[in-house]
């Protein structure tokens, strides 16, 4: 693990108890955690804000008192209902451009994407590419993700 963080280490653990459990959905407690990787809760609390997110395919859900759990599910893109309800979930009508990458890297991670076209379209929603000012560009770049991501669910490609 050199070179890694420690929010990269917290999130590859984490990743590696989804990854063991079928239904895609672990239980674990914030202080717990924090005691295991020696740091306060609030470190647990933004790996969680930051690379849990649905963007990313996750859906993180706080509870308080007991012990105060958190409950971490992923969110698979296998079927065509669940990716149309994904696509619809996380792009409203403006994307930022860490939301579109976030957005690109899931669908790799999905196989959905390749590698190459995730790249291809990086540099498609890229601020650099999209010569507007705010808020338009992010419109534009969600314009932009919307089209593909819905050609991709087309059948007849």
């Amino acid at each position: 693990m050199e070179g890694k963080t420690l929010a990269d280490r917290i999130e590859e653990y984490l990743k590696w108890l989804l990854s063991s459990n079928p239904e895609g959905v672990i239980e674990v407690q914030r202080q717990e955690l924090a005691r295991v990787f020696a740091c306060v809760p609030s470190q647990i609390t933004y790996v969680l804000g930051t690379r849990f997110t649905v963007e990313r395919g996750y859906l993180v859900e706080s509870r308080r008192g007991g012990g105060g759990y958190v409950r971490i599910i992923r969110l698979p893109l296998r079927d065509r209902q669940r990716f149309q309800e994904w696509v619809e979930s996380v792009i409203g009508e403006y994307v930022s451009q860490e939301a579109g990458e976030a957005i690109l890297a899931r669908l790799c991670q999905e196989g959905l994407l390749s590698e190459r076209e995730k790249i291809l379209l990086k540099s498609v929603i890229h601020r650099q590419a999209l010569p507007l000012e705010l808020p338009e560009r992010d419109r534009v770049r969600a314009a932009i993700l919307r089209s593909v991501l819905l050609t991709l669910l087309r059948e007849d490609l």
